[in-house]
Formats: C-alpha cells, structure tokens, sequence
C-alpha cells in the first residue's frame, strides 16, 4: 500500500514552497507541496514535514520560519532545498539571496510571496508533523509564475 500511494501522491500537482528555519549554520530548510492557507484572520499557513528533516528539531528551537512560494526561476534552489545531491542544512541557502525577517526567520528575496512566520503549533502524526505558522509580515513580488512539482519533476509555470 505505502509505494502505490506515494507514486499516486506524485500523480497530484503541487506548488513548490521553500521552507526556511533557523539562523548561521544552524539552519535549514525543505521544500513542501503540501503547503495551504488555515485561516485569513488570523493570517494562519500549515504544511507537513518529515519528523526525520535535519528542519524539524528547528521549528521549536527557533518558535519561527519563513515561508518563500518559488517563482519558474528557482527550480535550483529548490533541488538544493529538496536535499539534491545530498545537500543539507546551511549548504541548501547558497546560490540564493535571502533577507532576515522582523521574527528572525530567512525569506528568499525574490520569492513570489513570502510569509514571515509565527510557529502556532505543531501536531505530530505517524512519521510527520503540521506545523502551523502565524503570518506576521507578508512580501510579494511582481512576477507571476510558479515553480510545480508533478509526476517525479520540478515544472517552471509562467503566465
């Protein structure tokens, strides 16, 4: 049951969200299709992650995260951030611009939208986490295209 239903997750269609937590080298991130709005008011996200993710033991560590949406031009970034090549932890955040926002959390500079976090609460389920963020602080771009990942591969969106 377990592989026909992660080859059926992969048949569904997601957006690529970079995940960022942490500060120096102590930080890491991963990239989540599972990412959605919880609320509007207050401004509340989720995903779910890994309890496995070098990421996971950070989000309590740190009490924030940045959320990056990821533009048809961050398909790299989103290999390093998917752990490509084996890459991990402050490694992932190379090759990209990032700001720090009013919580502390890293935001990609050129993310489509980026959302500065609160971490509200995390709710373990079997091998994952949700982890639910208060948005503080909200950056959009002017682009308009999407970075998707579907069957197996990373697909630049553009309008």
């Amino acid at each position: 049951m377990s592989s026909d239903f992660t080859r059926a997750m992969r048949r569904l269609i997601g957006h690529c969200t970079a995940i960022s937590v942490g500060e120096g080298e102590d930080r890491s991130g991963l990239v989540v299709t599972s990412g959605v709005s919880l609320s509007a008011d207050p401004a509340q996200v989720l995903f779910c992650v890994n309890k496995g993710a070098s990421a996971w033991p950070l989000f309590r560590r740190y009490g924030c995260f940045g959320w990056s949406s990821l533009g048809a031009g961050h398909q790299e970034l989103a290999q390093r951030f998917a752990g490509f090549g084996g890459v991990k932890g402050a490694d992932r955040y190379d090759g990209a611009d990032w700001v720090t926002a009013e919580t502390g959390a890293p935001l990609l500079k050129d993310a489509v939208i980026a959302f500065d976090c609160a971490l509200a609460e995390m709710i373990d389920r079997e091998t994952h986490s949700i982890v639910v963020g208060e948005v503080k602080a909200i950056r959009m771009a002017d682009e308009a295209s999407a970075l998707a990942y579907w069957n197996g591969a990373f697909r630049p969106m553009t309008a």
